[in-house]
C-alpha cells in the first residue's frame, strides 16, 4: 500500500440517515488524510500506502492563485508517483534481496512510524501529549493498527510479491468498493447511478485482470488475487476506522502511533535482527527510499498539495500512484502487460472517478 492508500471519503455518518462529512483537522489547518500510506501506501504504504481522505476543499489561509495552483498539482503527483514507485522499489527488493514481505513491513512500519512522531512532535506537541494520555483511546489504537496498518501493509507487500506493482497498486483501489458499501449502509441508500457503473467497471475490470479475458483460466496467481482483494478491504477499513482518532488528534500523530504499534506487534514474530536480508549498498539506498521518500515523504508532499487545491482534485490526480506503479514496473523489473491487462487497469481507474 501505498501508505495511502487510498483515497476515500468517508460521507456517511453512523448516526444519521444522510451523508455528511467528516472533517479530519490537524494544528496546521490540516483538513485531509493522505496515506498513506503508503501508501502506503500509509500502506504505503502503506502503504504506507495509506490513510483516511475527506472531502475536504482548499485551505482558505493559502492564497488560491495560479501559481498556487500549479504547485498543489505539483505536489500531489509527486507524492502519488513516490507512491507508485515504492511499490516497485519494494518488489525489487523482495525479488532481488529476497526480503520477506513480513520483514519489510516491519522495518517500514517502525521507522517511518518514527518519523511520523518525530514531526507530529515538532508540529502538534500538544496533540501528541494529548493522544498519549488518553488511555481510553488505546484499545481502538491497537485495533486500528492491526486492521488499518498491519494488515494493509502485509497484504499489499503479498500482493506485490505474488504479482508487480502495477497491479498490485490498482487492485487496491478496489478499497473504494468498500467504502461505497459502508457509505450505503450507514446512509439506508441504494448506489447512485455513477456509483453502480463504478462498480460494474470494477467487476469487470477486476475480472480481465485476474483471466486475462479468457474466463476458463485465472491468469493471475490465486494468492496473488487473494492478497490484493485482503489489502483492498484492509485499506477500506483504513478509510473509516480512524476516522474519529484523527479528528481528535490529528493525523500525524495517530499514523504515526498506529505505525509503531503494528511494528512492535511484528517485531516478535519477524525478528528482524535474525532474519535480515543481504543488502549491499543498493539494497540500503532502497531501503532508505522506501521508508523516507516512498512512505513518509509521498504522505507529507500529497498532503501538501491537498490544502491547496483540496482533496477532490487531488483525488483525481492521485491516480497517478497506480500510473506511476505500472511505468515504473515495466521499466525496472520487465513486467509485461498485455492489453487485456491496460483494459483493466482502465477500467479500475475511472471507477475511482465515479465512486469518488
Amino acid at each position: 500500500m501505498s501508505m495511502r492508500g487510498n483515497d476515500a471519503d468517508i460521507t456517511a455518518s453512523t448516526d444519521a440517515n444522510t451523508n455528511t462529512n467528516t472533517n479530519t483537522n490537524t494544528n496546521t489547518g490540516t483538513d485531509a488524510e493522505a496515506n498513506v500510506g503508503t501508501n502506503a501506501n500509509v500502506s504505503a504504504t502503506t502503504s504506507a500506502k495509506a490513510a483516511a481522505n475527506v472531502r475536504t476543499k482548499p485551505n482558505p489561509a493559502i492564497q488560491q492563485t495560479p501559481r498556487s495552483m500549479l504547485i498543489g498539482i505539483g505536489l500531489v503527483l509527486a507524492g502519488g508517483i513516490m507512491w507508485g514507485t515504492n511499490a516497485t522499489v519494494s518488489k525489487v527488493l523482495m525479488g532481488t534481496y529476497h526480503a520477506d514481505p513480513f520483514w519489510l513491513a516491519c522495518i517500514r512500519e517502525l521507522f517511518a512510524g518514527a518519523l511520523f512522531l518525530a514531526v507530529a512532535a515538532a508540529r502538534e506537541p500538544k496533540q501528541l501529549r494529548g493522544a498519549i494520555r488518553d488511555h481510553r483511546s488505546y484499545p481502538q489504537l491497537v485495533v486500528c493498527s492491526l486492521v488499518c496498518v498491519l494488515i494493509t501493509q502485509v497484504a499489499y507487500l503479498s500482493s506485490i510479491d505474488w504479482t508487480n506493482s502495477g497491479t498490485a497498486t490498482v487492485l487496491q483501489s478496489l478499497n473504494l468498493l468498500v467504502v461505497l458499501a459502508y457509505v450505503c449502509i450507514h446512509g439506508r441508500r441504494l448506489p447512485a447511478l455513477r456509483e453502480g457503473i463504478g462498480v460494474a467497471l470494477a467487476f469487470v475490470g477486476t475480472v480481465l485482470i485476474a483471466t486475462g479475458g479468457d474466463l476458463t483460466t485465472l491468469k493471475l496467481p490465486l494468492m496473488g488475487l487473494f492478497w490484493g482483494a485482503i489489502n483492498a478491504l484492509a485499506t477500506g477499513g483504513l478509510s473509516i476506522l480512524p476516522a474519529k482518532l484523527m479528528t481528535k488528534w490529528g493525523n500525524l500523530t495517530v499514523n504515526g502511533i498506529m505505525f509503531v504499534i503494528s511494528g512492535a506487534i511484528l517485531l516478535p514474530i519477524v525478528q528482524p535482527w535474525a532474519n535480515s536480508p543481504a543488502l549491499d549498498w543498493v539494497g540500503v539506498l532502497l531501503m532508505v527510499y522506501t521508508v523516507v521518500c516512498g512512505t513518509f515523504g509521498g504522505y507529507g508532499l500529497f498532503l501538501a498539495g491537498v490544502l491547496r487545491i483540496g482533496s477532490m482534485r487531488a483525488t483525481m490526480l492521485g491516480t497517478s500512484e497506480p500510473l506511476a506503479a505500472t511505468v515504473s514496473a515495466v521499466l525496472v523489473t520487465g513486467a509485461v502487460f498485455s492489453m487485456t491487462d491496460l483494459v483493466g487497469f482502465a477500467m479500475i481507474i475511472i471507477m475511482v472517478f465515479l465512486v469518488r
